[in-house]
């Protein structure tokens, strides 16, 4: 463990290097969230309830690893230091299993198919568990200095939008263009799979040899005192004793239900509810990231003039309102009409409105994520930066999994019409607003329980300033007992 302060500016180099590696994440997060269900539901025929519950299991089970890779690398001795040769070992599985993901063979069948599904998401899971969570781990172990640790979480998202669009526009104004059959041909979807799959290896192998330098700078692995599991249910109880944390993980765990319910089901909401072409489709995704970016810019007056937790609740609840009020304002006919251009550009006016609000709730999560892990060293001795990530992402997948069976189970009970020939005009008006009517409430609720989690959140930056002097007071005393 560091027995110093680390306020320090990271070199500049080694802050793109880190910031690429998320791209990986955003390219496989979009990817997943945008095509997958849709892909074995709606192209291959897989009943929604199936291919929820599979991606509920995978999820479920990539949820239980994120405490044990955190755990893990929280422990690792190497000469690559702790988080490094997870980030290395994961790259090849990351774009490998991402292409297994999307070439299922001909002829399996609904089991077959159901069985695929659920062991490639699970593998592609775990692979980008395996370096997602050392990766974030060694961002907010490498400096300490609050304003360093911000710039390089903006500098995170930045290149996770960035590997956002990439998926949106290969995916939509390629592969899935209606000059190449659109989202419905099943062949469209492996050659989709291959281009990014080989980025996201790409963008980790960067990160992982960008960022060698900082292995010095990374705390020393402590001693384990007893075997991996014990230390591992030691890691999550202690979690659970820092209040602050618990508090912002309901939350999130909350918002992701909600988050994830509308991730899944947005490529069914442009493909049938707004009917828009490939171009549009592309025009309104890259609307979000425009919004993003801009949310960026606008950020550092919002966070550094006023809290992290005014941030988050700000950001949240604006994502959420802009998220849905498109769909509530056509349900009760107050949205332009589908296949005007008005319909279009309000659509890019709230998407844009709605990225910039999740702009300011991504990053003042994150930035409230490497406070509560000063705080859990402050209590326990330890830096636990991999168990507190790994113990959150659990509870963020574990939320993401209710929300693939909940979209999955709610297509089927509105009778949603499986196959690849199936075109707007084959789906019954009625059945388009159920799809609306499902979508609306479910994302609302869940997203008011989060914003009630998060109210409860008490750690100002009076508190963190008091942690990190009894920290650096700690640390100093510690040195001076090793020299003398």
């Amino acid at each position: 463990m560091s027995t110093v302060a680390k306020d320090r500016r990271v070199p500049f180099f080694t802050r793109i290097a880190y910031g690429i590696g998320e791209s990986a994440e955003g390219m496989q997060r979009n990817a997943n969230s945008l095509f997958v269900l849709f892909y074995y539901n709606q192209v291959l025929g897989l009943p929604g309830t199936l291919a929820g519950a599979a991606l509920f299991i995978a999820l479920l089970v990539d949820g239980f690893t994120d405490p044990l890779i955190g755990t893990w690398s929280d422990h690792c001795r190497s000469k690559l230091g702790r988080r490094h040769p997870f980030m290395f070992a994961a790259a090849l599985p990351v774009g490998l299993t991402f292409i297994g993901l999307f070439a299922p063979p001909s002829g399996l069948g609904e089991v077959g198919l159901f069985l695929w599904l659920t062991a490639f998401a699970v593998l592609t899971r775990f692979a980008l568990t395996l370096y997602n969570v050392p990766h974030l781990a060694l961002g907010t172990e490498i400096t300490e200095d609050p304003e360093e640790r911000t710039r390089l979480i903006l500098l995170r998202q930045l290149f996770s939008y960035l590997g956002t669009t990439f998926a949106i526009v290969v995916g939509f104004g390629w592969f899935f263009s209606d000059a190449r059959g659109g989202r419905l041909l099943a062949e469209n979807y492996p050659t989709f799979a291959i281009a990014l799959g080989t980025a996201m290896t790409v963008a980790i192998l960067v990160a992982a040899v960008g960022t060698r330098s900082e292995i010095r700078h990374v705390n020393t692995a402590p001693p384990r005192q007893r075997g991996f599991l014990a230390q591992l249910v030691r890691d999550v109880r202690e979690s659970a004793r820092n209040k602050p944390f618990v508090w912002l993980a309901a939350g999130t765990t909350a918002l992701f239900v909600s988050a994830g319910v509308h991730r899944t089901l947005s490529l069914y909401l442009l493909e049938y509810f707004w009917a828009l072409r490939s171009g549009q489709m592309v025009v309104v995704q890259l609307a979000t990231l425009i919004g993003l970016f801009a949310g960026i810019v606008a950020l550092r007056i919002v966070l550094f003039r006023t809290s992290k937790r005014f941030t988050l609740l700000l950001g949240t609840a604006g994502a959420v309102l802009f998220q849905v009020l498109p769909v509530l304002l056509r349900l009760v006919d107050l949205f332009p009409a589908n296949g005007t251009s008005a319909l279009v550009w309000a659509l890019i006016v709230m998407e844009v409105i709605q990225g910039a609000f999740s702009a300011f709730a991504l990053v003042a999560y994150f930035a409230m994520m490497t406070d509560v892990t000063d705080l859990h060293e402050l209590d326990t001795g330890a830096r636990r930066e991999g168990a507190l990530f790994g113990v959150i992402t659990f509870a963020v997948k574990a939320s993401a999994a209710v929300a693939q069976i909940v979209a999955g189970i709610g297509l089927d009970v509105i009778d949603w019409p499986r196959g690849a020939g199936v075109t707007v005009s084959d789906v019954p008006a009625d059945t388009i607003v159920h799809l609306g009517i499902f979508y609306g409430p479910v994302l609302m609720v869940f997203s008011a329980a989060g914003i009630w989690c998060y109210l409860h959140y008490r750690l100002d930056a009076k508190r963190r300033a008091e942690i990190m002097r009894e920290l650096y007071a700690r640390r100093r005393a510690a040195a001076a007992g090793t020299t003398a």
